[in-house]
Parts: structure tokens; sequence; C-alpha cells
């Protein structure tokens, strides 16, 4: 019992420091605009139920399943859905019986990224369709990892040679003179030595700075026994948009003037780094306002009070 729960409590540090990382990974819940009582405010998208008028602008993640009511050429991404990158436009009209292949229904998870458009909200949570998806994978059977089966066979090996040696010495005990009490007493003496306590203790420490150095490479690992099997991979088979890739438009390249310029992000590279555009050039001055004119982006400063002395920066939704 001792040796049970000490083995619990050093395996909960470690994998609560692991799952910490991850929690800690999103700061902001997601925020929607919906109207209530005839006033358009902004509330948590947890707090959201079927019958709410949410509006939705570019940008912004769909925070429910919904149907649209009115739209201005909102086109959304279902990447996160279906794997398509392709935007697909959404309007008023029913198109098709298939839910997921009519034009008025938009679904939570997925991105505005044109237009805009105002709905009224149908699923929520677990019941809207990548929920049900969710639902799915996590009632999935799981097999066990390399790493446990692995430990199961030594224990079970050792365990087995423990016994066998417990019950040789119990026998010569007898042919030695001694008594049942001192034979049983050294037998299971015999037994508990060929234990190895520190086993478990070992292997989680081993798990635990694996993850923290996977962590430094932006690597986030939730369960321990995920880095034995990421290290025994020998082939992965994955969808590339939104999985290799973050699914993300970035500059890549300027070109004002007639020349052409590596577009390097002057917040990743700091100021001391050797970039190709010049901030005082006054082609790179009028294709900057001319972004800027063109762009709907705005600035959202709207953190939560309890994590305010945390988070010292403003953050932008495109």
């Amino acid at each position: 019992f001792f040796f049970s729960s000490r083995r619990r409590h050093t395996r909960f540090l470690p994998v609560s420091w692991a799952r910490r990382c991850v929690q800690e990974t999103d700061f902001i819940p997601p925020q929607s605009t919906v109207y209530r009582d005839g006033k358009r405010i902004q509330i948590e998208a947890s707090k959201l139920v079927p019958g709410d008028i949410i509006e939705v602008k570019s940008g912004d993640k769909i925070p429910a399943d919904f149907r649209v009511i009115t739209s201005q050429e909102m086109k959304v991404d279902h990447a996160s859905l279906t794997g398509e990158s392709d935007l697909l436009l959404r309007k008023a009209e029913c198109t098709n019986d298939n839910p997921l292949e009519t034009k008025n229904l938009g679904f939570f998870g997925t991105l505005c990224k044109e237009g805009s458009a105002r709905g009224i909200v149908i699923k929520t949570g677990e019941n809207t369709v990548i929920g049900q998806i969710a639902n799915l994978a996590s009632t999935a059977k799981t097999d066990i990892s390399p790493l446990r089966k692995e430990l199961d066979r030594f224990i079970l090996m050792i365990s087995f040679i423990a016994i066998i040696l417990g019950a040789i010495f119990f026998c010569l005990g007898f042919l030695l003179g001694y008594g049942v009490i001192t034979n049983l007493v050294f037998g299971i003496g015999i037994i508990v030595a060929n234990v190895p306590e520190g086993l478990f203790a070992t292997i989680t420490i081993a798990l635990t700075l694996t993850a923290k150095r996977l962590a430094e490479r932006k690597v986030l690992v939730k369960n321990l026994d995920a880095v034995e099997t990421l290290g025994s991979t020998t082939c992965i088979c994955s969808d590339k948009t939104g999985t290799l890739t973050q699914n993300k438009m970035t500059v890549e390249h300027l070109w004002y003037d007639g020349k052409k310029a590596k577009g390097h992000n002057r917040q990743k590279y700091g100021e001391k780094f050797n970039y190709e555009y010049n901030l005082r050039d006054p082609g790179f001055n009028l294709l900057h306002e001319t972004a800027m004119i063109c762009s709907d982006a705005t600035f959202n400063t709207a953190v939560p009070e309890d994590r305010k002395a945390d988070l010292d920066l403003s953050l932008i939704h495109i």
C-alpha cells in the first residue's frame, strides 16, 4: 500500500505540470457578439444557448453551430472540420438537405475569413457537429503504450523470479534446521528485496525531464506516456492543413519600387536583425499605408480581470 501511494504521488506532480503547460497556452476565453434584450453585447462563447442571435465577422472563430439569417458575403474556412482549405460561401438560403453541405449553416470551431453574418444558435458545446466528433474520438478504444507494455512484462518477470527465489530459500531453511516462522520471514524478505521500488520514480522523472525539454521546443505533452511513444514512432500519417501547418497566411515577401524584399517579422526577429526592407523608404511607407487602409483588423485589449496582472500585451484579431 505504501509503495502504491508513493508511486501515485510521484506521478501526480509531473503529470499535473504537463497538463498545466497545455492549459496555460489558452490565455483568453473566446468571446462572442450576441444580441440579447435588444442590446448588442460581448459574452464568453461558453455562455451561449440555443436561440441566441449572434454576429460573426471576418477573423472570428464561430462560437456555436448556427443558422444564417443575414449574410454579407461571409466565407468560412472548414479546415478544422473537414480538412478542406478552400473558403466556402455562407448565405441565408438552404441549398442541401445534408447539414454539412448546405450553405445556410455555420459550424462551431470553423473560422470566418471574409464578410460577416448574423444567425441563430442551434447547437452548443458537445451537441455541435465537432463536439459529436470529439465524443466519438474520446470513446474510441485506446491501445496500451509501448512503455506500459514493457513495464508490465518487466514487472511480471521480476515478480516470477522473486517468488521462485523466495520459495527456494523457504525450503532451504528447513534443510538447515530453521523454524517455519523464521523461514517465512526470510522468504518474504527475499521477495521484497527483489522488487525495484525506485523503478517508477526513475521512469517518471526521466519522462518529465523529456517533456520539459520538448516544451522548450514548443512541443506540449499532456500525457507522459506519450513521450516514449513518440520516441518509438517510425511513421506518422497526418493531415497537413491545420496539423503540420497552422493554416494561416503570412507575409513572406514585399514588392515595392520594382524590387522584392524578404518580409521578416520585426516583432519576431527584433531590432538588431538585418532586414531587407527599410522603414524610412517612401515606397515601403506607401505600401504600409495601403495595407493598413485595406485591412479590417481590430485591436482587442479585453483581458480577463483575473489575468490582467499576468498579461501585459495587446491581442489583435484579424
